[in-house]
């Protein structure tokens, strides 16, 4: 129950609704310069409601880069930095309440947050010579990836973000449920505290 009522809190300080869903704690008008597009997030892959989704009134929109290699909205890259940062929020403090280490830890930083990847390396000094047996030892070295665009180079961003979804979907995995897919980050989030806040979730907390 405890578990529950900790995550309960953590949907109402960042909660996930669809687009056009009005509740009492948004202020009339907050959301209403955003527009509806093709390329933001929406409840389900293949919904045929089709509804996008927000934090905090705030969509995560897939960001073009020009041909001149400048990003085509500014605004849209802080908006969809700061709703990166609420999830990572939100996903460090259930993971905490659920007792689960995540599989690639968090570095919160609001809209400049990191997700880090503790991928083993191979030491260059262990390799052996030809003819031996004796195997290559390894050491962990962990690389930050920025949940944020820093440059124009969009790569790390993009493996951030796997990376963060990967995380949802451990957590999705420890309650017995299934990830909605890899680029749905605010949906298997809000999958996520719905389960867990429902009456059939089992806690042992």
């Amino acid at each position: 129950m405890r578990q529950q009522y900790m995550v309960a809190q953590v949907a109402q300080i960042y909660p996930v609704r669809p687009l056009d869903e009005q509740s009492s704690d948004h202020k009339p008008g907050f959301t209403s310069n955003i527009t509806k597009t093709s390329n933001v997030e929406s409840v389900l892959p293949n919904s045929p409601q089709n509804r996008p989704l927000v934090i905090l009134g705030l969509q995560l929109s897939k960001l073009s880069v020009k041909k001149t290699g400048y990003f085509s909205d500014k605004t849209e890259v802080q908006k969809s930095s700061t709703v990166l940062g609420y999830a990572a929020h939100a996903v460090s403090l259930i993971a905490s309440y659920l007792n689960v280490p995540l599989r690639y830890p968090l570095r919160f930083g609001g809209s400049r947050s990191y997700v880090l990847d503790p991928a083993p390396s191979v030491e260059p000094s262990s390799i052996t010579s030809v003819g031996t047996s004796v195997p290559p030892s390894t050491s962990m070295r962990t690389t930050e990836f920025p949940l944020f665009l820093d440059s124009q180079e969009t790569t790390r961003s993009s493996y951030a973000i796997f990376l963060l979804n990967k995380d949802i979907e451990q957590l999705l995995n420890y309650i017995g449920a299934e990830s909605l897919g890899p680029r749905h980050v605010l949906a298997n989030l809000k999958q996520l505290t719905t389960i867990i806040q429902s009456q059939g979730y089992i806690s042992d907390g």
